[in-house]
């Protein structure tokens, strides 16, 4: 079922970035698909986020993610596996300035879903926010490589494992490329 959801985010998210091709939009401040590496406290993982074009005077954004997580934990065996689950996050992006033609400075929060793996938590879901600060790097008009460094609070507790370790909380770090249409 969280594999399904995942996949039918992609493809949504796909799918906007196709409607919105054909619009022209003022230079880095276009409609944008991203893929992203990132660490939510000790949770590797990966995904695809997408941006609206930015308003209110070209600095307000609204940015959807999802990215499939992985959770380091011991099983029953007291062997170390990686459990995969998923995050759904829709944030708003502040820009605070840009630096030349090549560097935007921003901010973003919002709100998060998590969906848990049944190899770790007895929850299908989680709520939570977070907050981050990003660089953006332009390479041309239509290419960007971004730096976000914030933190990530959803309480969180794998309650199937031994100790009961909290997830998904603390320091996050994502890392990416953005495409702007």
């Amino acid at each position: 079922m969280k594999v399904k959801v995942f996949m039918l985010i992609i493809i949504l998210m796909a799918t906007g970035a196709v409607a919105g091709y054909a619009q022209e939009k003022p230079m880095n401040h276009k409609l944008a698909l991203g893929f992203h590496l990132n660490q939510n406290q000790q949770d590797f993982g990966f995904g695809l986020n997408i941006t609206t074009p930015y308003f209110a005077n070209q600095k307000v954004a609204m940015r959807l993610r999802s990215s499939l997580m992985w959770n380091q934990h011991l099983n029953n065996e007291s062997t170390t596996v990686w459990s995969p689950y998923s995050n759904v996050s829709l944030g708003v992006v502040g820009v605070g300035g840009e630096v030349a033609s090549f560097l935007r400075l921003y901010g973003e929060g919002g709100v998060v879903i998590l969906f848990p793996s049944g190899d770790f938590s007895t929850k299908s879901y989680q709520f939570g926010g977070y907050g981050l600060f990003g660089f953006e790097f332009f390479m041309d008009s239509s290419n960007s490589y971004f730096i976000e460094i914030g933190g990530i609070g959803t309480g969180a507790v794998a309650d199937k494992v031994m100790e009961k370790p909290i997830y998904s909380n603390g320091m996050l770090i994502n890392v990416g490329f953005r495409y702007q249409f």
